[in-house]
């Protein structure tokens, strides 16, 4: 049930994405005068086809992974000298860039109208608020206590740990010092807290800005039960079952699930006693977390999968209302900070600031789109309206056979004065669709190994 539920929610965005980035050409291709000859959602057998008034031929697919709008152009066939001026090569360089541009400007336009839906019922900001400092971390050593509030990074107002987490990765990769403007807990006085870093997380498998760092947001954990064991790891090897909630470790009381990871990652091959709880009788087990490698160094871990139950405190919980007005500059300015914040991470990853590991494909976006649809309405919408984001802006890149790549093409045209040859344009497809095919097998590798 699960896996169709997973498959449901994956084909649902994909195919309400695939549709508005389509129509987005379309429509404008109609706008501009070019006939439509097929506007396809998705590809392979076709399930439901008709036509409409003016002749345009509109199918549903089997695979709903992708679409394509097939405009008349004298280059992919004959063309009748009567429908001569509704080809779509015949019409001005203007106009075919309007067109192209069209479906990455859908994208972002549902993403704008999906946020402001979302902004309606109001919006649950974490204030920036440490609540614990991990032992030996690079907070630790900048001077980070609990309670302190993070009010500015770099000159720029904090005032979620959201936005906090997006600011900070403009430093993944760098070396120098993140100016952490803060006020302490027990004053109201704002000083500068420095934190020094080197090539920060360049080569993370996953940059988390945050944890790397070593702070949290305050959290009452209620509880930490263990959701899965695996029946080779030393967790089970010592007695644990799915099920059992962890009270105690080494005699401190767990309190937080951070604290406790770093426990067991601190004990590699030592002995670590646990308190459980299982079916309302409490006992004390025994073991020896194995030795693993993770990005260099040794780790313990128990091979068992953890999941808590808690709640943020009252107080740094802060909620704003938005009115139907005041929701769309609130949601024109999330799109916009989503697409910079991709734009950034695809430069990242060029100049080899962020790790290719760092890439997912559709593994990895199926995962999500399921755990998405599964955590409410709400947070499957704003997973759509960023998946569409990341599909306007991964179009507009210059790369031969995306939309990006045809505007690269009519731009040169412009400045020539002539179109680019045909045969100039083919090798230009050929080394896009190579280099895409290469990308989504090297995002498939990643996901794989994620999984294993």
């Amino acid at each position: 049930m699960a896996l169709l539920q997973t498959l449901f929610y994956t084909f649902l965005a994909l195919g309400i994405l695939v549709t508005i980035h389509e129509f987005g050409h379309f429509w404008v291709a109609r706008r501009c005068g070019v006939k439509v000859e097929r506007f396809s959602i998705g590809f392979g057998k076709p399930l439901l086809r008709w036509r409409d008034s003016q002749d345009t031929e509109f199918v549903l697919a089997m695979l709903p992974l992708g679409g394509y709008v097939k405009m008349l152009d004298e280059r992919e066939g004959n063309v009748s000298e009567s429908d001569r001026s509704y080809a779509f090569n015949t019409k001005t360089v203007w106009q075919r860039m309007a067109i192209v541009i069209a479906g990455p400007m859908a994208n972002f336009l549902f993403a704008i109208v999906a946020f402001w839906v979302v902004f309606l019922s109001g919006e649950r900001q974490l204030a920036p608020i440490v609540g614990g400092v991990e032992v030996g971390s690079l907070a630790e050593q900048a001077g980070f206590q609990s309670g302190m509030e993070i009010v500015a990074i770099e000159g720029v107002p904090m005032t979620s740990w959201r936005g906090m987490s997006r600011q900070l990765f403009d430093y993944v990769g760098t070396t120098g010092d993140i100016p952490f403007i803060i006020i302490d807990n027990e004053s109201s006085v704002q000083r500068l807290l420095p934190v020094s870093v080197s090539s920060w997380l360049r080569e993370s498998e996953e940059a988390m800005p945050l944890r790397e760092l070593g702070i949290s947001p305050p959290y009452d954990l209620e509880s930490l039960t263990l959701a899965a064991v695996s029946d080779d790891g030393a967790g089970y090897r010592a007695g644990l079952r799915a099920g059992d909630q962890l009270m105690a470790i080494n005699g401190e009381t767990i309190d937080d699930v951070g604290r406790f990871i770093a426990m067991i990652a601190g004990s590699a091959g030592s002995v670590v006693r646990l308190q459980i709880q299982r079916d309302e009788v409490r006992m004390v087990l025994e073991t020896i977390p194995e030795s693993t490698e993770r990005e260099g160094q040794m780790v313990g871990q128990l091979g068992v999968q953890l999941a808590s139950a808690g709640k943020f405190p009252a107080e740094v919980m802060r909620k704003v209302e938005y009115s139907l007005i005041s929701a769309i500059p609130r949601s024109i300015n999330e799109t916009w900070t989503s697409s910079v914040f991709i734009l950034k991470s695809i430069v990242k990853l060029v100049t080899g600031d962020l790790s290719p590991k760092n890439v997912s494909g559709i593994i990895q976006i199926t995962k999500v789109a399921g755990d998405a649809g599964r955590s409410g309405i709400d947070n499957f919408i704003r997973f759509v309206a960023i998946l569409s984001i990341m599909l306007g802006v991964m179009n507009l890149l210059p790369i031969p056979v995306l939309d990006g790549g045809h505007l690269m093409y009519y731009i040169i045209e412009i400045i020539k004065g002539s179109p680019v040859s045909d045969r100039f344009q083919q090798m230009g497809y050929q080394a896009g669709f190579t280099m895409l095919i290469g990308l989504m097998l090297f995002a498939t590798y990643n996901d794989v190994m994620r999984i294993f």
